[in-house]
Formats: C-alpha cells, structure tokens, sequence
C-alpha cells in the first residue's frame, strides 16, 4: 500500500470538564495534524497530478477549508458544557466552535477524520480516502485513528 501524508499546525483552546487535573481549566495547545491519503497513483499523461496520490498543496487546501482554517485560534467547546458556552457566546466576536463531544484528543482526532473524510473520499475515482489522521495536542501526546477502526 502507497500513502501519502500532509502536516499542518494549528492553535485551539479547550477544556475537559470533569477531568480531575488542570485540564479541566480553559488552556490551548499547538496541535500537530497529519493526514495520511491512500488510492491509486494518477496515470494521466499532461496532468498536473500526473504521478501523484494527490497534490500537497491540494491536501492542504481541503485541509485548511474543511478542519484548519475552522479551528485555529478557535475554542473547542463541548456542546454539553453550557456555562463555557454561554461565556464564551458573551464575547463579541469570539471564534468558538461547538463539538458534539467532550474535546478530548482521542476525540477531536475522531471528528477531525470525520470531517476530513468527506473532503477527500474518491475526488479522482481512483480509490481515494483518508487512511490515518494523527493529531498531536503536544510534542509528547497524540491521538491516531485509522480507517477501519
């Protein structure tokens, strides 16, 4: 199997809300993402893809559209956690993003995939899909979800 694999940085705030340490606090991260295509490689003679799974630059754009571009310098917030909601709705103009689950990193690599997914599933109709995304919330902590699992 040939892959392919993309990396992108973003900043976000989050907080877990019952966890029993500092996490439980509102604090941000650089998160690390890294998106791992897998399909045929494109085998039409004078295209600018000609050779490739798919373009970076092309990775990078429906990365950024779909994920990056919605979540940097944003505040992940769990939809269930209403006074952090409520405050964060209180600041004219604050760039907050509801997630349906608690934003853990296991959790935010789970939606990521989803959403990412959707962006790059058979755009050639050479069999291409997101096979793994990885989402560094540290240097030192990740997340992997591959597909299948």
């Amino acid at each position: 199997m040939l892959t392919i694999t993309r990396k992108l940085e973003f900043d976000a705030g989050h907080r877990i809300p019952d966890h029993k340490s500092q996490c439980r606090n509102l604090h941000g991260h650089r998160y690390t993402l890294e998106i791992t295509l897998v399909g045929e490689v494109i085998d039409v003679e004078g295209s600018s893809d000609n050779g490739m799974i798919m373009d970076f630059s092309d990775i990078k754009t429906l990365a950024r559209q779909h994920l990056v571009d919605v979540w940097d310098h944003a505040f992940l917030v769990y939809e269930k956690d209403e006074k952090v909601r409520e405050f964060l709705e209180s600041i004219p103009g604050h760039k907050t993003v509801v997630i349906k689950r608690i934003p853990t990193v296991e959790n935010l690599a789970q939606t990521a995939f989803e959403i990412l997914n959707a962006a790059y599933v058979d755009r050639y109709g050479t069999g291409l899909r997101l096979h793994k995304l990885v989402l560094h919330e540290t240097p030192n902590c990740w997340a992997e979800i591959t597909a299948g699992d």
